[in-house]
């Protein structure tokens, strides 16, 4: 059975929290630096942060608890207040990377093992239908291939 997807854009309360100052999961301010417009995609707007703009650095876990399979690692976000685009079956533009790190997860959360592989960026929306044809499967992570950092969630369309 092929099901529709949809990619995801992290939560905006949440990412206001961290944009007006909040802590991360660390419990540490982000970090901030000046965008040189390559290689700095906000995982909110879901597009490059654009060269000479302000951005954020902080530790973000994808998950609601703490338990084994919950990876907490660096994203990156736009420093001032963007718009998060609406739920879409598109690959979002921010993926400009020639391949990603995609893995399937359970409704608790788990790693479904045997779903994670590196794809080509262009094949992602394939390979994602594929791993929610298991039932169960609830959802797929997309995180970078080389430093392992969360980009956006997949779920059933």
């Amino acid at each position: 059975m092929t099901h529709s997807i949809t990619f995801h854009a992290l939560p905006t309360d949440a990412v206001r929290a961290l944009q007006n100052g909040g802590p991360d999961f660390w419990g540490n301010p982000a970090e901030r630096a000046i965008s040189d417009g390559n290689g700095v995609p906000c995982r909110h707007c879901m597009a490059i942060v654009p060269e000479g703009a302000e951005y954020l650095i902080a530790a973000w876990r994808p998950f609601p608890d703490a338990q084994p399979y919950a990876e907490v690692g660096p994203i990156f976000l736009c420093a001032d207040a963007c718009t998060a685009p609406a739920p879409s079956p598109q690959i979002p533009g921010f993926l400009t990377s020639p391949e990603y790190l995609i893995k399937g997860y359970t409704a608790d959360y788990r790693i479904r093992y045997g779903t994670g592989a590196i794809i080509p960026t262009q094949d992602i929306p394939q390979a994602a239908q594929d791993i929610l044809n298991d039932p169960q499967v609830a959802f797929v992570d997309v995180r970078s291939a080389r430093n392992n950092c969360y980009h956006t969630r997949i779920t059933r369309g």
